[in-house]
């Protein structure tokens, strides 16, 4: 069984929880606290000497950090990762702009806001940009979604999970989605996923939630059940 490091209020480690969720793939959560410096510990840095959450134990001794690897690592060889050339591609693109435009304005915003205790005076010279930079990613994301329901490969994937991770926090960091109705209308259908879980959820110490998620029916985009996603 996976063994998922997380922080259960990071975007970044959202993104895990949710694609394993969507793929009923069952995993132990641990904990982990960045803001008491768990993940800095030197335990923590023998498994990722970058010192960040997420980071999965995919067997005794090997990990995988980097949210967006982890997300391809889950889903090979399901829908949720596109194997065509150039659907593989669009999803990548879609994940590089995540992580270039998206979760350094939006997922900053939303660290310093609300995790932080004091943090809009200690970043009061960045938010300024934080704000026109992430108004400005969301509107590149509504004029591509204005033509299309998904990022990739004509359905739901990682793509839009990495991306829904940090928007869907939009309104938690003070962004206004009011003249993005591409994007809010977007972010409804990832709700409206069957297997979609919100960011508060964690698996249960029994086999009751999994079971919940694998009784659930296979996503309307296409992602398989169970059985299937475990030889993955």
């Amino acid at each position: 069984m996976f063994t998922l490091y997380s922080m259960q209020r990071s975007g970044n480690s959202y993104k895990v929880r949710l694609a394993l969720a969507h793929l009923a793939i069952p995993f132990r959560l641990v904990e982990i606290d960045i803001l008491r410096g768990e993940s800095h510990t030197p335990e923590f840095l023998e498994m990722n000497p970058n010192g960040q959450v997420p980071l999965l134990e995919v067997m005794p001794g090997r990990y995988i950090a980097e949210s967006n690897a982890i997300l391809w690592y889950v889903a090979g060889g399901t829908p949720l990762a596109p194997e065509d050339r150039i659907d593989r591609a669009d999803a990548l693109q879609w994940m590089f702009f995540e992580q270039h435009s998206l979760e350094p304005n939006i997922g900053a915003a939303y660290f310093w806001l609300n995790l932080v205790k004091g943090g809009r005076d200690l970043q009061s010279h960045a938010l300024e940009d934080w704000m026109e930079e992430g108004h400005r990613a969301f509107g590149v994301m509504d004029r591509h979604l204005r033509r299309n329901r998904y990022f990739a490969a004509d359905r739901f994937t990682i793509a839009d999970i990495a991306l829904y991770a940090y928007t869907h926090l939009a309104h938690e960091c003070e962004y206004d989605l009011a003249p993005f109705p591409a994007v809010r209308a977007w972010l409804a259908r990832v709700a409206d996923e069957p297997r979609y879980v919100p960011m508060s959820w964690a698996p249960a110490a029994s086999a009751a939630d999994l079971k919940f998620l694998q009784d659930r029916p296979q996503s309307r985009s296409g992602t398989p059940n169970r059985k299937a996603a475990l030889k993955s």
